[in-house]
C-alpha cells in the first residue's frame, strides 16, 4: 500500500505538534514507520488519506463497539448541535444518561460526568482520599489510568518500596503516595497493605487489563482484592474506562459479580466523543462538591453533544441485550482462527481473550502481568503489525495494547483477517 499523503501530513504535523501527534502511541515509535492519517470511517473500516481501506481492530481504542459513524449516535449529535454546542449550565440530557447508566451498572447510585478517562480516574482517587482521609493508593504495574501525576509511577526496588516518577514533571512527593503492586499477585498486595497499615485510601485496578495487551484477572484475584479492601477500610476502584459497557451491560462488576466501591468510565460511555465518568454509592458520591468537601469541576463536563452521543450509545446497548454474546462469539471465532494459523506456521505465541478484547503475545509462556507481557518478541510484533497493515488490517501500533472487536465486523472480515495473519506469519 502507498502512504504518500499520510507521510506528507505527518511531516507537516511534526512542525506544529510535538512528535506530530496528540497522543504518543499514534506516532508508531514502537513499530517504526509513519503514522496513518485517517480521512473517514464507517462500520468496521477506516479510510486513510491515500484512499486505502483498513479493517479496524482498535476502534478509537474501544469506543466504537457498534462501529464507526453509528447512525443513532451521528443523528443525535447533529440534532443536538443545531440547538447549541455548549452552555455551561445543566441540561435534561445529563440526568437522562445518568439515570440510564445507574440502571445498567450494579452497585452505583450516582454518577458524575467529566471529559476523559484520565479525568475520571484522577477524580476517583481524590474522592477516595477525601472519603477515607488517607493519602496513599495502590496501583498495578502495567495498568494505565491516564496521565495524571499519581499514575505515572514506575516500580520501586522491592515488593514494598515506594515507586518513583517515570515522567519528568511528576514530583517525588507525588510518587511517594503511590505504591506499585504486581497484577494478579494477591500476596504482593497483602505485603503492601501490611507495610502501610491505615494509610491506604484506595486500590485502583483495571479489572481486565488492556494496556499490557489483554490480561484477564486470574481466578480469585478480584475477589481477593475486594476482601482485602473490606478488611482494611480501603476503597476498591475499578477503572472500567475500557471494559465498562463493553464486556457486559454492567461491566466487569456484572461479569464477575464483584462489587467495587468506585467505578470509572470512558470510551463507550461517550459514543466516540470525549466523555469520562465516575460513579459510586450515594454515601461516597455525596462527598463531592457542592454536597461535600471534595472539589471537582469542569467547564465542559456534561457537554450536550457528548451527552447526546453517550445517551444514544447506551440506549442502543441497553435495548440489544444479545450484543455482548455476539461480540463474544466473534472474538472467540477470531481467536480460534489466529491460534490455528500461528500454530501451523510454528510461531511462538499466546492469545489472551475475554469478551470483545483480545491480544496476541509473541511468547509461549502465560501472560499474566506486566513482567510476563514484556517478555514478548517485539521484533516479531513489528513484522506482524506492518505485515497486517500491508494486507489492509489495522491493529494497535504497540504490543502492549489490546484489540477491540466491534459488532460491525462481519465473519467475512474475520476470515479475511485470519487468512492475512496466515500469510504474514509465513514470513517470520
Amino acid at each position: 500500500m502507498l502512504y504518500k499523503r499520510s507521510s506528507q501530513l505527518f511531516a507537516e504535523a511534526e512542525k506544529v505538534i510535538p512528535g506530530g501527534v496528540n497522543s504518543p502511541v499514534r506516532a508508531f515509535k514502537a513499530v517504526g514507520g509513519t503514522p496513518i492519517f485517517v480521512k473517514s470511517a464507517k462500520g468496521a473500516y477506516l479510510y486513510d488519506e491515500d484512499g486505502n481501506r483498513l479493517i479496524d481492530y482498535i476502534n478509537s481504542w474501544g469506543p466504537m463497539i457498534l462501529g464507526h459513524a453509528f447512525e443513532p449516535v451521528v443523528r443525535a449529535v447533529i440534532e443536538k448541535a443545531k440547538l447549541g454546542t455548549s452552555f455551561g449550565m445543566p441540561t435534561e440530557l445529563e440526568t437522562q444518561i445518568a439515570a440510564l447508566a445507574v440502571s445498567m451498572v450494579p452497585n452505583i447510585d450516582k454518577i458524575r460526568f467529566v471529559n476523559s478517562g484520565t479525568e475520571a480516574c484522577m477524580s476517583a482517587v481524590r474522592l477516595a482520599r477525601g472519603f477515607t482521609k488517607r493519602d496513599k493508593i495502590i496501583k498495578f504495574a502495567g495498568c494505565y489510568h491516564g496521565h495524571s501525576d499519581s499514575f505515572l509511577i514506575q516500580a520501586g526496588s522491592g515488593a514494598i518500596t515506594f515507586g518513583s516518577p517515570n515522567s519528568p514533571g511528576v514530583t517525588a512527593g507525588t510518587a511517594k503516595d503511590t505504591l506499585l503492586a504486581r497484577y494478579n499477585d494477591l500476596e504482593n498486595v497483602k505485603a503492601l497493605i501490611e507495610a502501610n497499615i491505615n494509610e491506604i485510601a484506595a486500590i485502583i485496578v483495571e479489572p481486565v487489563a488492556g494496556n499490557m495487551g489483554c490480561i484477564p484477572p486470574n481466578k480469585g484475584f478480584l475477589e481477593g482484592l475486594r476482601q482485602l479492601c473490606t478488611d482494611n477500610g480501603i476503597l476498591l476502584i475499578f477503572d472500567e474506562v475500557m471494559t465498562g459497557f463493553r464486556l457486559a451491560r454492567g461491566g466487569v462488576q456484572e461479569l464477575f459479580n464483584i462489587t467495587a466501591d468506585i467505578v470509572c468510565f470512558g470510551k463507550v460511555i461517550g459514543g466516540g466523543l470525549p466523555v469520562g465518568a465516575f460513579a459510586a454509592r450515594a454515601e461516597i458520591m455525596n462527598y463531592l462538591a457542592p454536597l461535600g468537601p471534595v472539589y471537582q469541576a469542569g467547564t465542559l463536563s456534561g457537554n450536550p453533544l457528548a451527552m447526546a452521543a453517550g445517551l444514544a450509545m447506551l440506549q442502543s446497548l441497553d435495548s440489544d441485550r444479545a450484543i455482548f454474546q455476539r461480540l463474544e462469539e466473534k472474538t472467540a471465532y477470531l481467536g480460534a482462527g489466529i491460534d490455528r494459523v500461528l500454530k501451523a506456521n510454528n510461531v511462538a505465541f499466546t492469545i489472551n481473550r475475554i469478551g470483545s478484547m483480545i491480544s496476541v503475545h509473541f511468547d509461549t509462556a502465560p501472560v499474566v502481568d506486566f513482567q510476563t507481557a514484556a517478555k514478548g518478541d517485539n521484533e516479531t510484533f513489528k513484522k506482524f503489525f506492518h505485515g497486517l497493515l500491508e494486507e489492509g488490517i489495522y491493529i494497535a501500533p504497540s504490543a502492549y495494547e489490546t484489540w477491540f472487536i466491534t459488532d460491525a465486523l462481519t465473519y467475512d472480515d474475520l476470515d479475511f483477517t485470519i487468512c492475512a495473519i496466515d500469510k504474514v506469519s509465513k514470513t517470520f
